[in-house]
């Protein structure tokens, strides 16, 4: 195991703002190269930051950089981004699965549209860049792949509520279940993270104020988590289902007071757990 990612290349999808670029920052300040790989070029109308604004954040962090406008849904776009950054970079050690699409709607209310945009990100989108980083992951000293999803539970309360979105983010942690002993043996190591409690980011404001953000806690718990994750030999720390703060517990972290948006509110517990 090692404590720093120095030197290391990170392939992480949906880095221009949120968890994503939380993760892609901590990275950066142990010196790590950064593909953010995003749809965000140019300013959102609701959403803050681009991939070009997180390329200059994680260059001031101590990082290098290289910003490109993807859309995960398409194949050859992302067999080519991959081959361009592990050109830029000399390969490719982590892929980080980031990139969410969300509507949390009942049965009848979920167009088919957005039906499509949950699947076509969360499920296909995660497999796509899996298996197009794999050539280059085979090559790492120390390979991983972090999917950004939920320990899975067949209770039918996460179901219920957005059959729809529970499915897609299942859909991603399937791949966790079914990767990390596929490749157990090479080895890369596959495993998911999820947050305890809801994380304060830009894509809360699109649920349209159903959570207060001083109930949640920031994207840095989230980042200190993967960081833990990733500096882990692969062939040890391969197929779990990790929690944010179960994992700072066991990376030795005791107070997560830091965390919170504002000290001493109540957190309200994320998805899923």
């Amino acid at each position: 195991m090692s404590d720093s990612l120095q030197g290391k290349t990170l392939f992480i999808t949906g880095a221009s703002r949120g968890i994503g670029k939380a993760i892609a920052l901590r990275a950066a300040a142990d010196g790590a190269n950064i593909i953010i790989a995003a749809k965000t070029d140019r300013k959102h109308p609701k959403l803050p930051g681009t991939i070009h604004s997180a390329a200059e954040e994680i260059e001031a962090a101590g990082g290098k950089a290289l910003a490109m406008r993807l859309d995960i849904r398409d194949e050859a776009a992302v067999a080519e981004a991959m081959q361009k950054a592990a050109e830029t970079f000399g390969g490719i050690d982590i892929l980080v699965n980031n990139a969410s699409a969300i509507y949390l709607a009942g049965t009848p209310d979920v167009p088919m549209k957005r039906f499509d945009l949950m699947f076509g990100v969360n499920v296909r989108g995660t497999f796509a860049c899996s298996q197009a980083a794999l050539p280059f992951l085979q090559q790492s000293n120390n390979p991983h792949i972090l999917n950004l999803s939920p320990p899975l539970n067949m209770d039918k309360k996460w179901f219920a509520p957005h059959v729809a979105y529970t499915m897609s983010k299942y859909g991603m942690s399937m791949c966790v279940l079914g990767m990390a002993e596929e490749f157990r043996n090479i080895p890369i190591a596959v495993n998911a993270l999820w947050p305890r409690t809801v994380i304060a980011t830009a894509a809360l404001a699109m649920l349209g104020g159903a959570v207060n953000p001083d109930n949640c806690r920031k994207p840095d718990i989230m980042a200190d988590a993967a960081h833990w994750i990733l500096c882990q030999k692969a062939g040890e720390v391969t197929g779990n289902f990790f929690i944010d703060d179960e994992v700072l517990e066991r990376a030795g972290v005791t107070d997560l007071d830091r965390y919170a948006v504002k000290e001493g509110e109540e957190l309200l517990p994320d998805l899923f757990l």
